[in-house]
């Protein structure tokens, strides 16, 4: 049982409808849900909340009158058959469920005592306004890309001639007239 739970009724006598033969079982009624065990085996048994209930009624069906539960289309739409001696017992359990139901469905009660926690904000409410950077971005003279402008040289038409460099102490490629080695560093 739940912590918030009470038991209201215990009925004893009562025939779960779902094998051919039907199964001998006990009702619980609580303030929370409705409880069936098949008394040889307490293994078979249904829970059913009140909140997971479509309808109660009462209707025929091959064994007789009897007392018909169907859960929601979201908790699997079951149709629940329990018989119940005599047909006045029947009408009392039929009208204290249907009561607890519809009290429950007014005022749900999860058997347990919980707080909602606050809503977390919207995602619009943590949305921060969009600053501009306070950057100055500065033109410097001669700033262009002197590496990408050495090997987009659209005027090259093969490789050429290799010349000491003393700066370097070794051979490199003869550079336009308009670079240096200085430049072509100044990029890393």
């Amino acid at each position: 049982m739940l912590p918030k739970e009470q038991t209201y009724n215990k009925v004893n006598g009562v025939w779960n409808l779902s094998a051919d033969q039907g199964n001998l079982g006990t009702f619980f009624i609580t303030n929370i849900r409705l409880v069936w065990h098949a008394n040889l085996a307490e293994n078979f048994n249904v829970s059913i909340p009140y909140l997971q209930l479509k309808s109660v009624k009462i209707r025929e069906s091959k064994f007789g009158a009897a007392l018909v539960l169907e859960t929601t289309p979201r908790c699997g739409g079951y149709i629940l058959g329990f018989r119940l001696d005599p047909a006045e017992r029947m009408q009392e359990v039929f009208k204290e469920i249907s009561s607890l139901h519809q009290v429950y469905s007014m005022n749900p009660m999860f058997g347990i005592d919980f707080s909602v926690e606050e809503k977390p904000p919207s995602l619009h409410e943590l949305k921060v306004p969009r600053k501009m950077d306070d950057v100055e971005i500065v033109d410097e003279e001669d700033a262009g890309d002197a590496f990408a402008a050495y090997y987009a040289d659209e005027s090259k038409t093969g490789d050429r001639e290799p010349v000491f460099h003393e700066g370097l102490g070794l051979c490199i490629e003869q550079l336009r007239d308009d670079y240096s080695v200085d430049q072509l560093w100044s990029v890393l």
